[in-house]
């Protein structure tokens, strides 16, 4: 394995430690989840949503650009 490699396995071991330690925690707003759920207005499904304000939306539109981008990139070998 190349050094990138190595990195890209750091950052996956990473990002396990950090979710696993929220996980267990158990506090509300440490996951990811959470976290973008709070980034991009969806709220819990025990609470009230909150309200959507333009800011939101365009919040929105560039994460549905982003994963459309990203899946369409991986899925095509990278030709887009």
């Amino acid at each position: 394995m190349d050094i990138w490699s190595w990195l890209w396995v750091g950052w996956l071991g990473a990002f396990a430690v950090i979710e696993g330690v929220a996980l267990a925690r158990e506090d509300r707003g440490d996951t990811l989840s959470e976290h973008v759920w709070k980034w991009f207005g969806i709220g819990r499904h025990d609470e009230p949503r909150p309200a959507v304000t333009g800011s939101v939306r365009l919040r929105r539109f560039v994460l549905l650009a982003f994963c459309t981008w990203l899946w369409t990139h991986f899925l095509t070998g990278g030709a887009f």
